[in-house]
């Protein structure tokens, strides 16, 4: 769950109190089921116990424990009420290596993922059974989870690799045991051509070289002040030479000469001393450039450590589905910046997941179209210039421009007027808008209450972009574009006022002056025509809440192109485009709009580096209010169900965050209690609680004439599809997974479901 890093370190302390206490009650409950003695309601509240603890898990982002735990609650429910032997074992040591886990990396490290699997082996192994298999895993979520696991970078030994859905991958052969001589041939051997460097450490080399360079800078700029210092003494010396000639006569004719030789070997020594400063400068400048490239290169981490994992990912969601697909990788050998790769991967996730879920038909709907039984997915990296450009790509049913402008409609996102009037490519960017889709009911793979508006927003995030291409009945391409490393950028300096910001060059077309009479005004905001599109005119002071400089009547503009959108930036002077070293936004600077870094110039000064997604956005809401949606606020009174104290305190706090009234329940009768009691616009709850849970209080709910327009939200870390169909029945109006749960898309549920803005 997307709880912000104040409130998590808040809940840290008494979540580990809480963790170490279940733990001890659970394996209380194995033993005392080791022994005979559990009865079948000891069994339901120790299959509570660790759904408790793995949602509390999930929602700190202690993803290694959740896993475990997860694990765990299948093997439990795989467990035979007779001689239950190796099974209790394995669940009584997971217990074990639970709390130490609290002090490890939060994704568990190599012990959760080995303990994960051996109970997994376990529940495909028949009671007594010697040999343990490891399983299919079929949930979509599992595949998933694979795909994350690679988020650690691990180098592959191609850049292309290919699976298919129906062909099972041939067996991995045994690794042979060593000969008994094998370590004294080694002793022989030469010595690796490579060596492990912690990425951390060549991050802090990275920033000295950026460092470095900005020093080069200031050497250049040196050199031309003391070139300029020199060319002033030349002409002073010549005045000097002059006034000595005029003065001369008889008696001054030695001093005279010797005057002259001293400023003229003064002079020969200054243009000697002067060239070599600006030979060893610019020697320099070059030196550090290609150090800062060289180091810039070696922090690069192969793609191959995220996408490796995709075809087999693939594979299993594909035969959840009942599906063909094949998935091709291409560009792994592709370098990016750490902070990238570890951004990228949930992003490409969602899109496979989308592609497998909405975009590829079954086989048989695909052989009466004429097309391949399998479906295909391509996934493809390149750099293109300074950016790094990946495309997921399937050969699917495509999207409808139609369909998608008329689900915008219907849920409220664009107006009547505004629908009339997009194109098929503005229809097509719909589908990034919080709350949109196209079925009314979430899939098994891919509802869950995270849509692409997410997918946009990371890669936003990173400085980048993400794009829809698609032809129905051919497929869909989506494309994101960012930049291939964080640590150094090309930006292009502008001047407000007195002060120095940087706009990434990359999405900068270009650079001139504003003609007053290619400009217009559009519903009574000024736009220019550019390049066949017509650009909202934004002053970039203003904007940051600056006077800027005297007006002009031809101002400077950089016209900015980010993904499909743009803006005509009015600034009052250009300072040229160089490379900086990004430095992150200190305490001073963190959360201040528009800004995404600093970096130190030549001069002294530090710039102060902007979003161009955001003040594109910022421009584009300016210009176009009924895109920006701008109802109401109200205000909601919110009842939360939840069990979990952990659980209880986040949820609330992320409801409050939107603005709403929360009162809290710690059980279903509790809540049922307080919902006759009080008066509520909405009902959050859990599912697993004792007393009374989430399906049954659902249930009375809507058996109950007084609140029967009362909208429901399940939010609950059960992801299985007939948990989902369970609450739907049950008459709840959105159901949510607790683990992929972020404000954005639970404040979208809510505009959806109670009309009100987020």
């Amino acid at each position: 769950m997307g709880v912000s890093e104040e409130i998590r370190k808040k809940l840290l302390p008494r979540f580990r109190e809480t963790t170490a206490d279940r733990v001890e009650k659970i394996s209380s409950a194995l033993l005392e089921l080791e022994r005979g003695a559990g009865s079948p309601e000891a069994l339901d509240e120790l299959a509570r116990e660790l759904h408790t603890l793995k949602g509390e898990a999930r929602m700190m982002g202690f993803v290694g424990i959740s896993s475990v735990v997860h694990a765990a609650e299948d093997l439990l429910k795989a467990l035979p009420q007779a001689s239950p032997g190796e099974r209790l074992d394995a669940l009584l040591k997971a217990c074990g290596a639970l709390v130490p886990m609290l002090d490890a990396p939060v994704d568990g490290g190599d012990a959760a993922g080995r303990l994960t699997e051996s109970l997994r082996a376990l529940i495909a192994t028949p009671a007594g059974s010697p040999e343990a298999s490891h399983p299919e895993r079929g949930d979509a979520a599992t595949a998933a989870e694979r795909s994350r696991k690679a988020s650690t970078p691990t180098p592959t030994p191609t850049a292309t690799s290919t699976s298919t859905a129906t062909a099972p991958s041939p067996p991995s052969p045994s690794p042979q045991a060593p000969r008994p001589d094998s370590r004294m041939e080694l002793r022989g051997e030469k010595p690796a051509a490579s060596i492990r460097v912690d990425v951390d450490r060549l991050d802090e080399i990275a920033a000295l070289a950026g460092d470095v360079l900005v020093e080069g800078e200031r050497a250049i700029r040196r050199s031309r002040d003391l070139n300029a210092l020199f060319a002033r003494w030349g002409r002073l010396s010549d005045r000097v030479i002059a006034l000595a000639e005029r003065l001369r006569d008889a008696r001054t004719a030695r001093l005279v000469e010797q005057i002259e030789g001293d400023v003229h070997l003064l002079r020969s020594d200054t243009f000697r001393f002067s060239r070599a400063q600006s030979e060893a400068a610019s020697s320099s400048q070059a030196q550090f450039g290609r150090l800062a490239e060289r180091i810039g290169e070696a922090r690069l981490i192969p793609l191959s450590g995220v996408l490796a994992a995709f075809p087999l990912a693939v594979r299993d969601m594909a035969r959840e589905q009942g599906k063909e697909v094949e998935c091709v990788v291409r560009g792994g050998e592709t370098g990016v910046d750490k902070a990238i790769l570890l951004s990228l991967n949930d992003p490409l996730v969602h899109l496979v997941r989308n592609s497998v879920d909405h975009g590829l038909e079954a086989p048989g709907e695909r052989a009466q179209a004429g097309k391949p039984r399998a479906g295909r997915i391509v996934i493809s990296a390149r750099v293109d210039g300074d950016l790094l450009a990946v495309t997921v790509e399937d050969d699917g049913r495509g999207i409808e421009a139609p369909k998608v402008r008329a689900a915008a409609l219907r849920k409220g996102i664009i107006g009547e007027q505004q629908a009339a009037s997009l194109s098929a490519r503005s229809a097509l960017d719909l589908i990034f808008m919080p709350g949109f889709s196209t079925r009314e009911q979430a899939g098994e793979t891919s509802g869950r209450g995270v849509g692409l508006d997410v997918v946009r927003k990371r890669v936003t995030a990173l400085g980048g972009s993400v794009t829809v291409d698609s032809e129905p009945g051919k497929g869909t391409r989506f494309t994101l574009r960012m930049p291939q490393s964080l640590s150094l950028m090309k930006v292009l300096l502008v001047r407000i006022d007195e002060d120095v910001y940087g706009i990434p060059a990359v999405d900068v077309d270009s650079v001139g002056r504003l003609d007053p009479k290619d400009a217009t005004e559009v519903a009574g905001i000024r736009a220019v025509r550019y390049r066949g599109r017509l650009l909202p005119v934004v002053a970039l002071g203003p904007l940051l809440s600056l006077n800027g400089g005297p007006r002009s009547k031809r101002p400077l503009v950089a016209y900015v192109i980010h993904g499909n959108e743009g803006a005509a930036v009015v600034v009052d002077g250009l300072h040229g485009e160089r490379e900086v070293a990004v430095k992150a936004p200190g305490a001073f600077l963190k959360g201040m709009r528009f800004v995404t870094g600093a970096a130190a110039l030549e001069d002294g000064r530090v710039a102060l580096l902007l979003s161009t997604p955001d003040i594109v956005a910022a421009a584009r809401r300016l210009a176009s209010p009924a895109m920006s949606r701008g109802r109401d606020r109200r205000r909601l009174r919110v009842l939360l169900v939840d069990d979990s104290a952990i659980a209880r305190e986040a949820e609330a706090a992320l409801l409050r965050s939107l603005g709403h009234e929360v009162e809290e329940a710690v059980d279903g009768e509790d809540g049922w209690r307080k919902l006759q009691a009080g008066s509520y616009q909405l009902l959050v709850t859990d599912v697993q609680m004792p007393v009374l849970d989430g399906i049954d209080l659902t249930r009375r709910v809507k058996a109950t004439p007084r609140f029967l327009k009362l909208p429901i939200v399940i939010m609950s870390s059960l992801s299985a599809p007939e948990e989902r169909r369970r609450g739907v029945d049950a008459g709840a109006d959105a159901y949510i997974v607790k683990g992929e749960l972020e404000a954005e898309s639970l404040a979208a549920t809510l505009e959806r479901l109670c009309g009100v803005g987020a």
